[in-house]
């Protein structure tokens, strides 16, 4: 036969505390503001529940015998964790403490939010920030199931549709530059008609076959691009420019991590452009709230 489990409630064990400290039924129950007869019955009851006598009565007072002394060591350690989770949950919902998980693309990682998570860890150094990566969708996944409190996404390539329990405010609009080698013939020009690069190798991340900004920049001047090279990272891209192997679109939110030996020009009025969102559940942290005040500001 499976033995009976024991539950102990956290006033029942607050009471042994108490009477153990001030060693006395009656002085315990002025503290707490209980009747004495209400707290011998609770004790009673929490002895039933132990299996066994806590306290040794005395003419004046009592005192804990060995099994007390036992639930009375747990009995604190108990109640002081509890206070500390009390402690701990106030802090996060005042925005003080707290662990605060914050999503975002590649490229908003390169600067946006950096320089919004050092100013948030300055004015609050309590909260602890684990920052994730991850592509939108993703990330917006994550927010409806709890596992984020914020993040930094973009309706690139397929749109940004609605989640259930998630927020989304416009937070910037992201044009797209193209980036080419210092000795590439437009590369002085500042700003490059798109048709001058038909002839160019793209250099780009994109599922085979769907559409991208690219293609659809592309189909707007009046040309499809000659060759795609699938290249994820944005170290190998740049790579690939550099050695003279095509040329790449680079997000402005990017832009501060192109290497020296690259050249950023514009694409007029046939720049693609992206949006960039910021998303929260339904009810957000306030540490989230400040981060997105931080993240309008950078």
């Amino acid at each position: 036969m499976a033995g009976r489990r024991t539950v102990f409630e956290v006033y029942a064990l607050r009471l042994l505390v108490t009477v153990a400290d001030t060693g006395s039924f009656t002085r315990a129950a002025a503290q707490l503001n209980y009747t004495q007869s209400a707290v011998s019955r609770r004790i009673a009851w929490l002895e039933q529940q132990a299996g066994g006598p806590l306290f040794e009565r005395l003419p004046r007072g009592v005192r804990l015998n060995p099994a007390g002394h036992a639930l009375h060591r747990h009995a604190v350690d108990v109640l002081d964790r509890l206070a500390r989770a009390e402690q701990e949950l106030a802090a996060i919902r005042a925005g003080r403490g707290g662990v605060l998980r914050v999503g975002a693309f590649s490229t908003a990682n390169v600067s946006l939010l950096p320089t919004a998570l050092r100013a948030l860890k300055l004015a609050r150094p309590d909260v602890d920030i684990v920052p994730i990566e991850g592509r939108s969708g993703a990330l917006m996944r994550q927010l409806a199931d709890g596992a984020l409190d914020l993040a930094v996404v973009s309706d690139y390539p397929s749109g940004l549709p609605p989640v259930d329990g998630v927020t989304t405010t416009v937070l910037l609009r992201d044009e797209l530059f193209v980036v080419l080698r210092r000795d590439h013939p437009l590369a002085g020009a500042g700003t490059i008609d798109l048709r001058g690069l038909r002839d160019e190798a793209w250099i780009q991340d994109s599922p085979a076959g769907g559409p991208t900004m690219l293609t659809d920049a592309c189909a707007k001047a009046g040309f499809a691009p000659r060759k795609l090279i699938r290249i994820a990272e944005w170290t190998g891209k740049f790579g690939y420019v550099a050695a003279g192997l095509g040329v790449a679109l680079v997000p402005s939110l990017a832009a501060s991590a192109v290497p020296a030996e690259l050249v950023l020009c514009g694409l007029g009025d046939l720049a693609p452009r992206r949006t960039v969102h910021l998303a929260v559940p339904t009810t957000p942290l306030p540490a989230a709230l400040a981060l997105a005040d931080l993240l309008r500001e950078a």
